[in-house]
């Protein structure tokens, strides 16, 4: 009977893990990166005779920017963040009091031939530090799709960019708004003009199956872990 009883509790305590290691993984919503191709329209027939037709979509003379759904941008990735942080604290305190002995008709009271003087004294001390530090870098390129034009012009742009090597996945994806005023004449932008931007650079396979964490391990790193 107890050795069921440890077995059950053995699972619980297993389960529980489980699931804490679940619920620390990461999770990524696919479909707010998925790049927007616009709608296929069947284009109107020509009429004879005309050189130019607006179904066609030649603009002779607007700029080539992107600026329409489902055209293309280039955002440069020029991502560079640091950050610190140090605190310290130091406290003391010292206190020191002498009660005398009381007097009774005019004599000092005495317990066991000595006066009943008392004194108390107090020292406290306290010395607290903390140094946080952190620097990250994100360099390269990738080409997104223009998913919506805003009221105000602004673009929504989002795409995503996968390269396999070797046993690994590497995938970056990018969403943000962008200013046509910020979009350059080779029609790119850099990352640092794109506003409201999430940016992911994520890894798969073996090297990355390798750099994580196991779930038992996670789950004792994790704050359910009372010890």
């Amino acid at each position: 009977m107890s050795s069921f009883r440890s077995l059950s509790r053995i699972g619980v305590v297993l389960a529980l893990a489980a699931s804490a290691g679940c619920g620390m993984q990461p999770t990524h919503d696919d479909h707010q990166w998925a790049a927007t191709m616009p709608a296929e329209q069947t284009a109107a027939p020509p009429t004879d005779g005309s050189i130019y037709h607006a179904e066609q979509g030649m603009e002779l003379f607007n700029d080539a920017r992107a600026h329409r759904v489902g055209d293309i941008l280039t955002i440069t990735l020029v991502e560079s963040t640091q950050a610190s942080k140090k605190a310290s604290t130091s406290t003391s305190k010292k206190d020191q009091s002498t009660i005398s002995s009381p007097t009774i008709l005019g004599h000092a009271l005495k317990v066991g031939g000595k006066t009943a003087d008392s004194s108390l004294n107090a020292d406290r001390a306290f010395d607290g530090a903390g140094d946080s530090s952190q620097s990250n870098q994100l360099t390269g390129s990738i080409t997104v799709t223009v998913a919506q034009r805003l009221s105000n012009g602004n673009l929504l742009v989002r795409g995503e960019k996968m390269v396999t090597i070797n046993q690994g996945q590497e995938q970056i994806r990018i969403a943000g708004i962008v200013r046509p005023q910020d979009i350059l004449q080779d029609n790119s932008v850099p990352s640092t003009r794109v506003a409201d931007a999430q940016i992911g650079y994520t890894g798969k396979g073996a090297l990355a199956d390798a750099n994580t964490q196991g779930w038992l391990s996670r789950f004792f790193s994790s704050k359910w872990m009372p010890y």
